[in-house]
């Protein structure tokens, strides 16, 4: 697995696609700790980028990606995660980050308020 360094790190792009309906939920970045972690737990672990350190998808919110599946990208650059998501994927109440049309139109589904969660 080809890794590109940001700042200090080097991350590998993480796309969660939901295993069933294969709507695109999340990109993120993995450090090799959040690979191994998502890897021995079958729970989706990622490096953020602005408080860097490794998350667990979920842990404030309850929100949580099960890794159901995994494909490599013909680079070797980017990982792509089939997971069964429980609740939205979105910090900001939605199910998909990928919620806003080019134009800002709304077109995802919110599925909870944020200052409830956060």
């Amino acid at each position: 697995m080809r890794k590109r360094k940001i700042g200090e790190k080097e991350l590998t792009i993480a796309v969660a696609q939901d295993a069933k309906t294969k709507q695109v939920l999340m990109v993120a970045f993995q450090d090799e700790e959040a690979f191994q972690k998502t890897r021995e737990t079958g729970e989706m672990y990622f490096y953020s980028t602005s408080k860097r350190k490794l998350w667990r998808k979920g842990e404030v919110s309850g929100n949580t990606m099960a890794v159901k599946g995994t494909r490599v990208d013909c680079d070797g650059d980017a990982l792509l995660y089939l997971v069964d998501s429980k609740g939205g994927a979105c910090h900001e109440g939605y199910d998909s980050c990928f919620y806003r049309d080019f134009d800002g139109k709304i077109v995802g589904k919110k599925l909870f308020d944020p200052k409830d969660v956060y």
